[in-house]
Protein backbone atom coordinates (compact mmCIF):
# COMPACT_ATOMS: atom_id res chain seq x y z
CA UNK A 1 0.00 0.00 0.00
CA UNK A 2 1.35 3.48 -0.81
CA UNK A 3 1.01 4.80 2.75
CA UNK A 4 2.62 1.99 4.76
CA UNK A 5 5.35 3.03 7.17
CA UNK A 6 8.93 1.93 6.64
CA UNK A 7 10.88 1.63 9.86
CA UNK A 8 14.20 1.18 8.05
CA UNK A 9 14.10 4.58 6.35
CA UNK A 10 17.17 6.70 7.00
CA UNK A 11 17.20 10.47 6.70
CA UNK A 12 20.14 12.68 5.91
CA UNK A 13 20.80 15.74 8.07
CA UNK A 14 20.40 19.17 6.51
CA UNK A 15 23.59 20.86 5.36
CA UNK A 16 25.44 23.05 7.80
CA UNK A 17 25.85 26.80 7.58
CA UNK A 18 29.18 26.62 5.82
CA UNK A 19 27.96 24.42 2.96
CA UNK A 20 24.95 26.61 2.18
CA UNK A 21 27.00 29.79 2.48
CA UNK A 22 29.57 28.36 0.09
CA UNK A 23 26.90 27.42 -2.44
CA UNK A 24 25.26 30.83 -2.25
CA UNK A 25 28.56 32.64 -2.65
CA UNK A 26 29.29 30.54 -5.70
CA UNK A 27 26.04 31.69 -7.31
CA UNK A 28 26.30 35.35 -6.23
CA UNK A 29 23.03 35.49 -4.32
CA UNK A 30 24.42 36.78 -1.04
CA UNK A 31 23.50 40.32 0.01
CA UNK A 32 25.97 42.90 -1.20
CA UNK A 33 27.47 43.26 2.27
CA UNK A 34 28.49 39.58 2.21
CA UNK A 35 26.43 38.74 5.30
CA UNK A 36 23.03 37.23 5.87
CA UNK A 37 21.19 40.13 7.56
CA UNK A 38 19.13 41.03 4.48
CA UNK A 39 18.54 37.55 3.11
CA UNK A 40 15.00 37.11 1.82
CA UNK A 41 13.37 33.71 2.33
CA UNK A 42 10.04 32.69 0.85
CA UNK A 43 8.34 29.43 1.81
CA UNK A 44 5.89 27.93 -0.66
CA UNK A 45 3.47 25.62 1.17
CA UNK A 46 1.87 22.93 -0.97
CA UNK A 47 -0.06 21.34 1.89
CA UNK A 48 -3.80 21.87 2.40
CA UNK A 49 -3.40 21.59 6.20
CA UNK A 50 -2.69 24.58 8.38
CA UNK A 51 -1.04 23.36 11.54
CA UNK A 52 0.00 20.16 9.80
CA UNK A 53 3.47 18.65 9.67
CA UNK A 54 4.64 20.61 6.62
CA UNK A 55 3.41 23.85 8.19
CA UNK A 56 5.11 23.20 11.54
CA UNK A 57 8.45 22.29 9.99
CA UNK A 58 8.42 25.29 7.66
CA UNK A 59 7.55 27.58 10.57
CA UNK A 60 10.61 26.29 12.43
CA UNK A 61 12.79 26.93 9.39
CA UNK A 62 11.48 30.48 9.09
CA UNK A 63 12.01 31.09 12.81
CA UNK A 64 15.58 29.95 12.42
CA UNK A 65 16.20 32.15 9.39
CA UNK A 66 14.66 35.26 10.96
CA UNK A 67 16.74 34.71 14.10
CA UNK A 68 19.73 35.58 11.92
CA UNK A 69 18.09 38.68 10.49
CA UNK A 70 16.50 37.25 7.36
CA UNK A 71 13.19 38.53 6.01
CA UNK A 72 10.75 35.63 5.69
CA UNK A 73 7.36 35.11 4.08
CA UNK A 74 5.09 32.07 3.84
CA UNK A 75 2.68 31.49 0.95
CA UNK A 76 -0.17 28.95 0.98
CA UNK A 77 -0.73 27.57 -2.50
CA UNK A 78 -4.17 26.25 -1.59
CA UNK A 79 -5.28 29.86 -1.02
CA UNK A 80 -4.24 30.85 -4.54
CA UNK A 81 -5.93 30.21 -7.86
CA UNK A 82 -3.36 28.42 -10.02
CA UNK A 83 -4.33 27.16 -13.44
CA UNK A 84 -2.44 24.36 -15.20
CA UNK A 85 0.30 25.20 -17.69
CA UNK A 86 -1.19 24.86 -21.18
CA UNK A 87 2.14 24.66 -23.02
CA UNK A 88 1.33 27.72 -25.13
CA UNK A 89 5.03 28.70 -24.98
CA UNK A 90 4.27 32.41 -24.76
CA UNK A 91 6.87 32.58 -21.98
CA UNK A 92 9.63 31.68 -24.44
CA UNK A 93 9.21 34.97 -26.29
CA UNK A 94 9.39 38.68 -25.60
CA UNK A 95 9.43 39.51 -21.89
CA UNK A 96 9.07 35.80 -20.97
CA UNK A 97 5.83 36.44 -19.09
CA UNK A 98 3.16 33.79 -18.61
CA UNK A 99 0.02 34.25 -20.68
CA UNK A 100 -2.29 32.89 -17.97
CA UNK A 101 -3.86 35.50 -15.71
CA UNK A 102 -4.31 33.99 -12.24
CA UNK A 103 -2.73 33.95 -8.80
CA UNK A 104 0.72 33.23 -10.17
CA UNK A 105 0.94 36.85 -11.30
CA UNK A 106 1.36 37.79 -7.65
CA UNK A 107 3.76 34.95 -6.89
CA UNK A 108 6.27 35.52 -9.67
CA UNK A 109 7.62 38.81 -8.20
CA UNK A 110 7.96 37.25 -4.74
CA UNK A 111 10.02 34.40 -6.18
CA UNK A 112 12.24 36.80 -8.07
CA UNK A 113 12.91 38.93 -4.97
CA UNK A 114 13.82 35.96 -2.75
CA UNK A 115 17.31 34.60 -2.14
CA UNK A 116 16.11 31.30 -0.69
CA UNK A 117 12.96 29.43 -1.74
CA UNK A 118 11.61 26.73 0.58
CA UNK A 119 9.31 24.19 -1.08
CA UNK A 120 7.11 22.44 1.48
CA UNK A 121 4.88 19.51 0.51
CA UNK A 122 3.66 16.31 2.10
CA UNK A 123 4.22 13.18 0.06
CA UNK A 124 1.15 12.07 -1.90
CA UNK A 125 1.66 8.78 -3.78
CA UNK A 126 5.45 9.24 -3.78
CA UNK A 127 5.23 12.72 -5.26
CA UNK A 128 4.30 16.27 -4.23
CA UNK A 129 0.72 17.41 -3.78
CA UNK A 130 -1.24 18.31 -6.90
CA UNK A 131 -1.15 21.98 -5.97
CA UNK A 132 2.63 21.96 -5.63
CA UNK A 133 2.96 20.25 -9.01
CA UNK A 134 0.72 22.90 -10.61
CA UNK A 135 2.99 25.55 -9.13
CA UNK A 136 6.18 23.90 -10.35
CA UNK A 137 4.75 23.49 -13.86
CA UNK A 138 4.10 27.24 -13.94
CA UNK A 139 7.76 28.03 -13.30
CA UNK A 140 8.42 27.50 -16.99
CA UNK A 141 8.95 31.24 -17.71
CA UNK A 142 12.14 31.05 -15.67
CA UNK A 143 13.71 28.56 -18.05
CA UNK A 144 13.96 31.33 -20.65
CA UNK A 145 14.38 34.35 -18.39
CA UNK A 146 16.85 32.77 -15.97
CA UNK A 147 15.48 34.91 -13.14
CA UNK A 148 15.66 32.08 -10.60
CA UNK A 149 19.25 31.24 -11.49
CA UNK A 150 21.51 31.27 -8.45
CA UNK A 151 18.71 31.16 -5.88
CA UNK A 152 18.83 28.49 -3.20
CA UNK A 153 16.10 25.85 -3.09
CA UNK A 154 15.30 23.90 0.07
CA UNK A 155 12.74 21.06 0.34
CA UNK A 156 10.53 20.05 3.27
CA UNK A 157 8.66 16.78 2.78
CA UNK A 158 7.01 14.88 5.64
CA UNK A 159 5.42 11.51 4.92
CA UNK A 160 4.06 8.47 6.71
CA UNK A 161 6.86 6.24 5.46
CA UNK A 162 9.67 8.70 6.11
CA UNK A 163 12.72 9.61 4.01
CA UNK A 164 12.87 6.23 2.29
CA UNK A 165 9.81 7.02 0.16
CA UNK A 166 10.92 10.52 -0.87
CA UNK A 167 13.32 9.51 -3.64
CA UNK A 168 11.05 10.28 -6.63
CA UNK A 169 10.00 13.63 -5.17
CA UNK A 170 13.54 14.66 -4.34
CA UNK A 171 14.75 13.66 -7.79
CA UNK A 172 12.05 15.85 -9.33
CA UNK A 173 13.10 18.81 -7.19
CA UNK A 174 16.82 18.31 -7.80
CA UNK A 175 16.39 18.07 -11.56
CA UNK A 176 14.01 21.05 -11.60
CA UNK A 177 16.43 23.17 -9.58
CA UNK A 178 19.24 22.23 -11.91
CA UNK A 179 17.15 23.08 -14.98
CA UNK A 180 16.31 26.48 -13.50
CA UNK A 181 19.91 27.15 -12.47
CA UNK A 182 19.02 27.05 -8.76
CA UNK A 183 21.21 25.70 -5.97
CA UNK A 184 19.87 22.67 -4.10
CA UNK A 185 20.69 23.62 -0.50
CA UNK A 186 19.20 20.73 1.45
CA UNK A 187 16.05 19.06 2.72
CA UNK A 188 14.11 18.04 5.79
CA UNK A 189 12.52 14.62 5.22
CA UNK A 190 10.69 13.18 8.22
CA UNK A 191 8.29 10.39 9.16
CA UNK A 192 5.09 12.13 10.27
CA UNK A 193 1.54 11.30 9.24
CA UNK A 194 -1.07 12.42 11.78
CA UNK A 195 -1.82 16.12 11.73
CA UNK A 196 0.81 18.06 13.67
CA UNK A 197 2.55 14.91 14.92
CA UNK A 198 6.01 16.26 14.11
CA UNK A 199 5.47 19.02 16.65
CA UNK A 200 6.06 16.42 19.37
CA UNK A 201 9.41 15.44 17.87
CA UNK A 202 11.91 17.78 19.47
CA UNK A 203 14.81 16.43 17.44
CA UNK A 204 13.17 17.07 14.06
CA UNK A 205 11.84 20.47 15.12
CA UNK A 206 15.31 21.50 16.23
CA UNK A 207 16.79 20.22 12.95
CA UNK A 208 14.33 22.38 11.04
CA UNK A 209 15.20 25.42 13.17
CA UNK A 210 18.92 24.93 12.64
CA UNK A 211 18.38 24.45 8.92
CA UNK A 212 16.73 27.86 8.84
CA UNK A 213 19.60 29.40 10.76
CA UNK A 214 21.96 28.03 8.14
CA UNK A 215 20.41 30.41 5.58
Amino acid sequence: MPFRRREDAVDLPPPGFSSILSALKGRSVLPSNGGLSCMKVIAIIGSPRRGGNTDLLVDQILRGSTSRGSIAEKVWLYDIDIEPCIDCRRCKRGDHSCAIVDGMKGLYPKMEEADVIVFGTPIYWYGPTGKMKLFIDRLRPYIASGKLSGKAGFVVAPSEEGPGCCGPTMEMFRMSFDYLGMVFSGSILVAAYERGAVGEDEVEMERAYQAGRSF
